[in-house]
């Protein structure tokens, strides 16, 4: 078994176990507890799990900056990566868009773009778009409760909703962006909303400056093969992009 294929068998049992020994997974993958170290080492430094005596747990996550400070976090590096995901959409297409500081500076480039339907969970989104629709924009804000400092809804109602419209595009901003656990939320409500996105879209779109790649989350809602496209910055390290590249992702751009 390789060590990327042992790294998310790691990770898997980690999710369901929330603490594995070094003896068990020796006996697991049939390799020398000597192997088995260097793996948590490796995943250690990734931040996807924290090395205890005999084995490891997963790591206690950071918590979120409150939402307007993460908005003005890299905004440079945010618009260049709107100005280019927005060029990858095609007029009349449907899009949902969730909640976040990245796809909220997209979509104030989404106006331009004619006769698109935007869905979206976001009410900064919502109210963007209206406010400098000149192209025929149709957008469509889901019902639900508000329940965090983002300014969007949330809930079953919101997750019913989603499932009645088939998407061309879902473009979502992740708090955590892996190359080998995927993309990932830190709260659980955001997870599903981004989740339930991804099952009702063609295609999935994934926005994240330098900073989010090859960072881990707490809550992970979408694969690397099921990502088409991850726009980042100029920032993003070709080493970084190359991980992303073997491990199933569709396409990468940056953003200049």
């Amino acid at each position: 078994m390789w060590s990327k294929d042992r790294h998310l068998k790691i990770i898997s049992l980690l999710g369901t176990r929330h603490q594995v020994s070094t003896d068990l997974l020796a006996e697991e993958f049939e390799v020398s507890r000597e192997t088995v170290r260097r793996d948590l080492l490796e995943l250690e430094s990734e931040g996807l799990v924290k090395r205890v005596h005999g084995g490891a747990v997963l790591p206690h996550p950071v918590p979120e900056e409150p939402f307007q400070k993460r908005m003005n976090r890299f905004l440079r590096e945010k618009k260049s990566i709107a100005k280019c995901a927005t060029n990858l959409v095609e007029p009349g297409q449907c899009l949902f868009v969730n909640a976040g500081t990245t796809t909220s500076v997209f979509a104030r480039e989404l106006a331009r773009i004619p006769d698109i339907v935007v869905i979206t969970n976001s009410i900064d989104i919502a109210t963007t778009i209206r406010q400098l629709d000149g192209n025929n924009v149709e957008v469509i804000l889901l019902g639900g409760r508000i329940v965090s400092d983002v300014p969007g809804t949330y809930g079953e109602l919101t997750l019913s909703e989603i499932s009645r419209f088939q998407a061309d595009i879902a473009v979502l901003s992740p708090v955590g962006l892996h190359y080998v656990t995927g993309a990932a939320d830190f709260a659980l409500h955001e997870a599903e909303i981004s989740r339930a996105m991804v099952a009702q879209s063609g295609k999935t779109m994934l926005l994240a400056d330098h900073s989010k790649l090859g960072t881990a989350s707490r809550i992970q809602y979408c694969k690397p093969d099921q990502i088409d496209v991850i726009v980042t910055d100029a920032g993003a390290l070709k080493e970084q992009i190359n991980l992303f590249d073997k491990n199933g992702v569709g396409e990468i751009i940056q953003a200049s």
